[in-house]
């Protein structure tokens, strides 16, 4: 954590932000999804940052028996800019011993600290040294969360940027913001409020994270300059009972790659033979068609090709694809019997010339990116004739893989000009809606 001399100086001339201002943006703010991680890394640019941004959940983490580890950019040891050579080297072994003893008082001693060493308020010159250090530190973890990209320092620019680009595919990702608060208004159009989740801090561990913070005490005591680094009204901002984090999509679909990955390991990955969830929605799924048989259906990303058998029982022709090779193997395999059925490899956004009747996307437009998903919707408009319908199915929560989550995806398909909507259904697992084509 640096002073206000090392922030942006676009935002280090406005005046502070005071606490109150944020109140009713806190309001109303969704839930940190509550779901199982093994391995959690949390990086910081500087010590302190996690146990002003995230300390509450590290605690939920780590009280839960996750593996929580911590990955620290700098020693923090220019935070106040005066100081001679030798000041700064015993600065950053001061802040050193305060993050273990502030992590101990927290009750998480066992958390893994990893000490990157690189100049404080200097990352942008080091970039690339980052980039390896954190890819390595990263390369198991199915949580990241790391400094807001956005955030007004440009320490926490750099190492928020760098740990979500270089993040597994795998791993969900979340940033935390420090300065914002202080430094930027809730009215500011950089602000994500729309990817905002909440962690409730209950009593016990709120007054866990104030130790924390108390430790560190060369950033609460004045230094050369004549003022703390964590003044009162800077402090405001962490005396809550809730802490604030933003979730990191990937803005690109997710690779092929992946999913090859999945199918080399796994015959059936989504268990889309023996599951509950599967093999209910795909009943509830076939059950809201409005139509007994269609003439053709396209099935993007039909996987090992279940769905397809079901579907190919309603229509005359099914042209079905996917992206993974032995996946298409499979399908081939199961739909051996069906002369009507076509199953090849390919890939959306790439689309099937028309005229189609139904369209059938199960589990497969939350992995698009913004353009592909545009491109993917026109394409399956464009193929299908007026009055042809498209059928959707996705699941709810958001895979770490995905752009979106699956009602976003069904939010665009509403939204389309060209399509009106005819069935839906909504349950805590997963979202069906059949449109029309106009």
């Amino acid at each position: 954590m640096n002073p206000r001399d090392h922030l942006d100086t676009s935002v280090s001339k406005r005046r502070v932000t005071d606490e109150a201002a944020w109140t009713p943006w806190l309001a109303g703010l969704r839930e940190f999804p509550d779901q199982q991680y093994e391995r959690v890394v949390v990086v910081a640019a500087h010590p302190d940052d996690e146990t002003l941004g995230v300390s509450g959940l590290m605690q939920v983490l780590h009280e839960r028996g996750t593996d929580v580890r911590l990955v620290v950019a700098t020693d923090g040891e220019a935070a106040f800019p005066t100081l001679s050579t030798a000041d700064r080297a015993e600065l950053g072994r001061v802040r050193r011993r305060e993050l273990t003893d502030s992590l101990h008082i927290q009750g998480m001693s066992s958390v893994d600290i990893h000490w990157l060493g690189l100049p404080d308020s200097d990352l942008t010159r080091h970039r690339t040294e980052l980039a390896e250090l954190l890819t390595g530190a990263l390369a198991d973890a199915d949580l990241v969360l790391a400094p807001w990209p956005g955030d007004p320092h440009p320490d926490h620019q750099c190492a928020g940027e760098i740990a979500l680009r270089v993040a597994p595919v795998t791993a969900h990702r979340w940033s935390y913001p420090i300065w914002m608060w202080h430094w930027l208004r809730p009215d500011d159009p950089a602000v994500p409020r729309s990817r905002a989740a909440g962690v409730p801090l209950d009593p016990a561990r709120r007054e866990r994270k104030s130790a924390g913070i108390a430790a560190f005490a060369s950033q609460l005591r004045p230094g050369p300059e004549g003022t703390p680094i964590l003044d009162s009204a800077t402090l405001s901002h962490f005396d809550r009972d809730l802490e604030v984090v933003f979730r990191e999509p990937p803005r690109d679909s997710a690779p092929p790659a992946r999913f090859a990955d999945l199918y080399a390991e796994q015959d059936d990955p989504w268990s889309v033979l023996d599951s509950w969830y599967e093999r209910r929605k795909r009943a509830i799924s076939l059950a809201c068609l409005p139509d007994e048989r269609y003439g053709t259906i396209v099935e993007p990303a039909c996987g090992i090709g279940q769905l397809s058998v079901d579907v190919a029982n309603r229509c005359d022709q099914l042209i079905a694809f996917d992206p993974v090779a032995s996946a298409v193997e499979r399908a081939r395999a199961r739909v051996a019997h069906l002369p009507h059925v076509r199953v090849d490899v390919g890939a959306l956004p790439e689309f099937p010339a028309g005229p189609v009747d139904l369209v059938v996307f199960s589990e497969i437009l939350y992995y698009l990116s913004d353009a592909d998903l545009d491109s993917t919707m026109d394409a399956a408009v464009a193929a299908l004739r007026p009055g042809g319908h498209l059928l959707a199915a996705h699941w709810l929560p958001w895979a770490p893989e995905a752009p979106r989550d699956g009602m976003d995806a069904h939010r665009r398909l509403l939204a389309h000009p060209d399509l009106d909507a005819l069935v839906e259904h909504v349950d805590q697992e997963f979202v069906v809606h059949v449109l029309r084509r106009r």
